[in-house]
């Protein structure tokens, strides 16, 4: 047997250095206040369904389609995602 996925929409933030004016995503502002997301000193440590992720610098962080975050790297979002 085969299925093709159904097509989504997502979005998407690519992981960078923040600095204090920097804007982001309100999803990713509530993620951090949630504790979701927690900065370190060379990234994002992410809660995921499959546990503790860590984004690095280029990475992207994805909000699933009910909302629950992951991460893909650039190589792999590239491959599979087409950004509109």
């Amino acid at each position: 047997m085969r299925a093709q996925k159904k097509p989504v929409v997502i979005e998407y933030w690519q992981v960078t250095d923040l600095d204090i004016d920097d804007k982001v995503p309100a999803w990713i502002f509530n993620a951090m206040a949630d504790r979701v997301m927690n900065e370190t000193r060379d990234g994002w440590d992410i809660s995921t369904l499959e546990g503790k992720m860590h984004a690095n610098v280029g990475d992207y962080i994805i909000k699933e389609v009910h909302g629950d975050l992951y991460l893909r790297r650039p190589n792999i979002f590239k491959e599979t995602a087409v950004i509109m």
